[in-house]
């Protein structure tokens, strides 16, 4: 009998260890429930602070994006489309002239085949839009553009030496630009337009944001009840560490509500203020180049057929101004920001332009071709070439003013999130140190 009563003993200092065990987790006690709500607690600060930084880091990266990649890619092709079209432009100014160039004229003919040729290797190097269709928009543009530059100079050393041939180099030059590379440049620039407006929706969508302030609420609303719960089993009124909880997520949250408001408000002001504008001008601006471009090729074809007159008037009738047209779209475009008085100036000096232009045709028109020419290459305030250089300082004036606009008021948009993916991961720490202080406490009343 002694033996057993031994046995006996044993056995139930065996077991002490797992029914003690087994009433840490019983639920049907206080201090069960107090443990469970601990861990409960505990891992809703993480799960919280893991969505709560992923969301921050999610719009952080969008908004970067656009400021840093898309809108300079964007840029890119706007620049390559843009140069192009104005060295196609040089091209048939300077072939006015006859003989030897000016040398104005041939610097910007050099300097916008210099320009476009890099924007086309920086925009390949930096993948440009991706795959497909953009990247063999950029193949052809750097393929091509070599082959158009051999045909103008083939036709500027004809020129010189007043050989006819001369101008079927150019017509030839001029017609690949015009079929070939403005045609890629501009769906070029569609592509990065569309990639840049993408990137611009995830850094300004409201979904990933909602989700995470109801995940907030529901912290929130979590730690108000186990708190009304313990109020309820204990005499007092506050437990500090889950009030300090509370505290810390409404502040996190609050952080990050703000971050996402203050950057999405910056990055749509930068698109309506600055990139609007830039993008409804620089269509204006290659616009009127390739107008330039057939007024000038009207004057060096000179054989009574007038298709680049017709050309000419196409891109007039597109210009406008009037409803839907590019001068009237750019004027509402730049409404209220910096380059606003610049686009009504370019607006009159468009319309200065047009009648200069009818003036040319009607001299050349009735056998006064030189003097035609000398209109179109002059500086004076009469003159074609003149009001063709206003309205061309007025367009480079515009595109400056609100590219400055977006540079600045994207940046701003960027740095709203600056620290905030790891302030309320840090946050979600302290939140979970903070309910294991408060109700590690109350267990410890029950040991």
């Amino acid at each position: 009998m002694v033996h057993a009563a031994v046995r006996a003993g044993r056995t139930a200092g065996a077991t002490a260890p797992g029914r003690l065990r087994q009433r840490r987790f019983d639920l049907t006690t206080t201090p069960g429930r107090l443990r469970l709500l601990l861990g409960g607690l505990v891992l809703l600060s993480l799960v919280w602070g893991g969505l709560a930084a992923f969301t921050a880091s999610q719009y952080a990266a969008a908004t970067a994006s656009v400021v840093n990649v898309r809108e300079p890619l964007s840029l890119d092709a706007q620049q390559i489309y843009s140069r192009l079209s104005d060295a196609n432009d040089a091209a048939a100014t300077a072939f006015l002239t006859g003989g030897l160039e000016p040398a104005a004229t041939r610097q910007r003919y050099l300097a916008d085949i210099a320009a476009a040729s890099s924007g086309i290797q920086n925009a390949t190097a930096q993948g440009g839009a991706g795959t497909g269709a953009a990247a063999q928009d950029l193949s052809t543009l750097a393929g091509d553009l070599p082959v158009y530059s051999g045909e103008i100079e083939a036709a500027r050393a004809d020129n010189r030496e007043g050989l006819p041939l001369g101008a079927a180099y150019l017509r030839e030059a001029s017609a690949l630009m015009r079929g070939t590379l403005l045609a890629k440049a501009r769906d070029l620039y569609a592509a990065e337009n569309a990639s840049l407006n993408g990137a611009s929706a995830r850094a300004t969508g409201g979904p990933l944001i909602g989700v995470t302030v109801a995940a907030a609420l529901a912290v929130g609303g979590a730690l108000y009840l186990a708190s009304r719960w313990l109020r309820g089993r204990t005499n007092r009124v506050f437990n500090v560490g889950l009030l300090a909880a509370g505290v810390v997520v409404a502040l996190s949250a609050g952080w990050l509500v703000l971050a996402f408001a203050g950057g999405r408000s910056d990055l749509l002001d930068a698109k309506a203020r600055g990139l609007a504008t830039v993008q409804a001008v620089a269509q204006v601006s290659i616009a009127v180049q390739v107008a330039h471009a057939d007024e000038s090729l009207t004057l060096i074809d000179n054989n009574g057929d007038d298709p680049y007159q017709k050309d000419y008037l196409g891109e007039q009738a597109a210009l406008g101004p009037g409803p839907g047209r590019l001068l009237s779209v750019a004027a509402a475009a730049a409404q209220g920001t910096p380059a606003a008085p610049a686009v009504t100036a370019a607006v009159n000096d468009a319309k200065a332009w047009f009648g200069a232009h009818a003036a040319v045709r009607a001299l050349d028109d009735n056998n006064h071709h030189v003097a035609a020419v000398a209109s179109v290459l002059g500086t004076s305030p009469r003159d074609d070439g003149g009001a063709f250089t206003r309205l061309s300082g007025d367009l480079t004036t515009a595109i400056t003013e609100d590219q400055a606009v977006f540079n600045a008021t994207a940046s701003s948009a960027a740095g709203a999130y600056t620290g905030l993916a790891p302030g309320v991961a840090a946050a979600a720490l302290i939140m979970a140190a903070a309910c294991a202080w408060g109700l590690g406490r109350r267990l410890a009343e029950y040991h």
